[in-house]
């Protein structure tokens, strides 16, 4: 009886695709593109904001943690989903389990927090900018990036403490990955306070995300209305639009990926599907939208792309 338990508590099975008959290797070299186009993207972005000097602003130190939690996503998810795909292992230990869980949750409430920051930032640059550098001092715009990182850290935290203590009689986990609604499923507890303390996260999470983005976009969008040079109007837009794209994205992904597991008549592997969607595509599509919509960077990474070539 005792090697059974640790057994139930200790090892844990996925519930793996069904992958018809010849298409593991096809499936298992995409997922590695996919993978490698995504670090890449993210790690080229983390570079070149580290080495040119006139990236070295407030607005792309905040810009930097959004590329970084885009890594931590998608390397926590998607390895180990084409690694059990490719050997059919499909297991996994619940210490590991816990841990990807938690960094998945943290990247979904880093995503919104940061969004945050950024529209915060953006509110102050073009409604008043000539307090931005009173503002956003060295010393105030590291306190923003410790608060988004902290208060993430903290409410996954507490949802995680909770879901660690309670009883496990199960071992199976009904996804491809771990995350808390899956390790609750293992418990032979009262999961009520934590369905509460879940709640309460993802409503103080969007509550704070919100708030921040639509003050600043409201404020944002008057400016332009006021101001009359055509320069500086087309110059806010552009930087408010590609954090409005992110953001109306992860959105409808996670509203999507919500409504897939509610409704019964949609298949299992269509809801494992759009539940990866959510670390895939934010990871993949933001790097190339800041690429493509942030002036700056753009010719940042033309200028060090000419150069490279030419030597």
């Amino acid at each position: 009886m005792e090697n059974v338990s640790f057994s139930v508590s200790f090892e844990l099975t996925l519930d793996p695709f069904f992958i018809p008959p010849g298409g593991k290797y096809p499936i298992f070299f995409l997922g590695i593109a996919i993978y490698l186009f995504g670090a890449f993207c993210n790690l080229t972005l983390l570079s070149v904001i580290v080495m040119q000097r006139n990236l070295h602003k407030p607005m792309y130190f905040i810009l930097f943690s959004l590329p970084l939690n885009d890594l931590i996503g998608i390397t926590a998810m998607l390895p180990k989903v084409l690694s059990d795909i490719v050997t059919g292992t499909n297991t996994v230990f619940y210490p590991l389990c816990v841990i990807q869980g938690f960094l998945l949750h943290m990247y979904g409430g880093a995503v919104l927090f940061i969004l945050a920051a950024m529209a915060f930032d953006r509110y102050v640059a073009i409604c008043q900018p000539l307090r931005y550098n009173t503002i956003m001092t060295p010393s105030n715009v590291l306190l923003i990036i410790v608060l988004v990182w902290s208060l993430d850290f903290l409410l996954i935290l507490l949802l995680f403490s909770l879901q660690i203590k309670l009883p496990r009689c199960r071992s199976s986990i009904m996804n491809v990955f771990c995350d808390n609604p899956s390790l609750l499923k293992l418990t032979c507890g009262n999961t009520t306070l934590n369905n509460v303390i879940g709640l309460f996260n993802t409503a103080v999470m969007q509550i704070i995300s919100l708030s921040v983005q639509i003050f600043s976009y409201v404020k944002i969008l008057i400016t332009c209305l006021v101001t009359r040079k055509s320069e500086a109007k087309s110059k806010a837009l552009n930087t408010c639009v590609a954090q409005l794209v992110i953001f109306f994205i992860f959105e409808v992904v996670g509203t999507f990926t919500i409504l897939s597991y509610r409704l019964k008549n949609v298949s299992a592997d269509l809801q494992k599907i759009m539940g990866m969607l959510i670390f895939l595509v934010s990871p993949l599509l933001n790097p190339i939208v800041y690429g493509l919509n942030a002036s700056e960077i753009r010719i940042t990474l033309l200028k060090v792309f000419l150069n490279k070539v030419s030597v």
